[in-house]
């Protein structure tokens, strides 16, 4: 199996279920480990962090990502980053259904991001099925939320310290809370 097969196979949000992509899985993640390792484990100027990101990612981010280490991805080849995003540390990316930060998203300390569920039945519950996180633009996710999967997150939206996400945020919003719901718009007047 190769990445590209892999995501394209994340996109139809299918189980996870056979033995090719278990397979593939497990060598992406011994890398995304490695690479993760090297980051968490020395001090890096601000170029040696996004040079390193950028092995984990598979292309050249951007010169504007600043990212404070640590960093954890298990998968780290479906996450894609705009341009001036802000990561502060010990942030959590389980990206392998895809996880897609806006220009302009600030994301607080502890933030994970989850795009792997698993099925209720105890029977299945080994098996795990991909859905995208999206994240608009100007985007501010506070310390210690989550953020699961399939969530789409609009423009501007602010996301409270610790909730969790399950449903999509509109543009212009403030949700918090587990599970997270709307505690106000930003700027109602303005459409």
């Amino acid at each position: 199996m190769t990445l590209q097969q892999f995501i394209d196979y994340t996109k139809t949000r299918k189980a996870l279920d056979t033995a090719d992509i278990h397979r593939f899985m497990h060598e992406m993640s011994d890398e995304a480990r490695r690479i993760t390792f090297e980051l968490n484990n020395a001090y890096h100027t601000p170029e040696e962090v996004r040079a390193l990101l950028s092995r984990l990612f598979g292309y050249d981010v951007d010169p504007t990502l600043r990212v404070f280490p640590p960093f954890y991805t298990d998968f780290g080849k479906n996450i894609h980053i705009g341009k001036h995003v802000f990561i502060n540390a010990c942030c959590h990316f389980q990206d392998h259904g895809g996880v897609t930060l806006g220009d302009g998203c600030q994301i607080g300390h502890n933030v994970v991001f989850a795009t792997l569920n698993h099925f209720l039945e105890p029977e299945k519950r080994a098996t795990t099925y991909p859905a995208p996180i999206t994240i608009g633009k100007n985007v501010w996710i506070g310390s210690n939320a989550t953020i699961l999967q399939g969530v789409t997150i609009g423009d501007n939206a602010v996301v409270a310290a610790g909730a969790v996400v399950t449903r999509d945020v509109p543009a212009g919003t403030v949700v918090g809370g587990v599970p997270a719901k709307t505690i106000k718009r930003i700027n109602p007047d303005k459409p």
